[in-house]
């Protein structure tokens, strides 16, 4: 049997499949500390542990996208070690903190394929679960990647229909920590924003951007332990049609994230991701900037409620503002080639308190 770990290719898919991803990952206060150094995260929820107890959890949990990202990364060897790009994701809901100490496994169920025109690759889209130690599921998400054919004989693999997914998580499947004392966390940000203060459609010019440096992005997909070949191979990229390494997505949504803080220096964490897509590629020295428009705001029980926002990341364009929005209810948008990043997804944030 070869030793020859060469991953899978787009014929090895099968619906039903389930792929058991190996090497459980123990998360620690190194992981966080490196996150906030890539990415600048100034949450207020997960950089200090005085203010997630203050707000009734039992600590600082981990970032959202953190947590995200290195489950994300415990696939690739399975699922996208041989892809051309990672297209897409949907129905993302992150059910439990993850908390330092706390050692995440990962599962991926196959749940359909279909064979592109060219007879050279095909898109795989699978759901990702993963657990703690306890064996609780602390975050799910269903992803479609684009992977290359291990023969391109012009022999075409049977199709399977593609999943019905949802344009959104329902506000009613969204599982919200049991937060308290919330009137505490604009004391600590320093801005007095909360739920109601937030319109449908309003948007939200985040002032800061941020370029991405070949040594960040290369060391948060060490981070993460993704090994794709299209973010460490510098060599194989060289002759692809891109001509060099690609910044890892996942990397692009948590510096959009971080600069998001800017306007929504309130919200307690990530509830949900509805859908997002990699517009266009980033590569090194490229500079990001984003903004945000408010799609929804959900009044949910407790003292938080929700807000479903769309963040729009470009690159070169130097101010958020010169970033258009796209028309509201068009599934798939034309941007312009400066959009990187179009991420649908579901923040808590405090209720004012009566």
């Amino acid at each position: 049997m070869s030793k020859s770990r060469s991953g899978n290719f787009f014929e090895d898919f099968k619906p039903g499949q389930v792929l058991r991803h190996g090497v459980p990952r123990t998360l620690g206060e190194g992981d966080r500390s490196l996150y906030i150094g890539l990415t600048g995260s100034r949450s207020a929820l997960n950089t200090a542990a005085t203010t997630a107890v203050a707000l009734g959890l039992r600590s600082a949990p981990m970032e959202d996208l953190l947590v995200f990202n290195v489950v994300f990364g415990k696939t690739v060897p399975e699922l996208s070690l041989n892809a051309v790009a990672n297209l897409g994701y949907a129905d993302a809901r992150f059910l439990q903190p993850v908390y330092a100490g706390d050692t995440l496994t990962v599962t991926s169920e196959v749940l359909a394929t279909k064979e592109n025109s060219n007879g050279k690759s095909g898109v795989v889209y699978v759901r990702s679960t993963a657990t703690n130690q306890a064996g609780e599921a602390v975050l799910t998400y269903v992803r479609w990647v684009m992977v290359h054919k291990r023969q391109t004989d012009g022999v075409a693999a049977q199709a399977t229909p593609v999943p019905a997914l949802p344009m959104h998580v329902d506000p009613s499947r969204l599982v919200v920590p049991e937060f308290t004392q919330t009137r505490y966390v604009t004391g600590v940000t320093g801005f007095d924003d909360l739920w109601e203060d937030y319109a449908v459609g309003e948007r939200i010019d985040h002032v800061g951007s941020m370029t991405v440096n070949d040594s960040d992005h290369s060391i948060a997909a060490r981070l993460y332990q993704n090994t794709a070949k299209a973010h460490f191979d510098a060599h194989l990229m060289a002759q692809s049609p891109a001509g060099q390494r690609l910044v890892y997505g996942g990397h692009v949504i948590s510096l959009c994230r971080s600069l998001a803080y800017d306007g929504l220096e309130n919200c307690l964490g990530m509830l949900a991701l509805n859908g997002g897509s990699h517009v266009a590629p980033v590569f090194a020295g490229d500079t990001l900037s984003c903004v945000t428009q408010v799609v929804d705001t959900y009044a949910l029980a407790g003292e938080v409620g929700a807000l479903r926002l769309r963040t729009i990341g470009a690159k070169n364009i130097g101010t958020a503002g010169a970033i258009a929005l796209p028309e509201p209810g068009v599934p798939k948008p034309r941007f312009p080639s400066e959009v990187v990043l179009d991420l649908d997804y579901t923040v808590a944030i405090p209720k004012k308190q009566p």
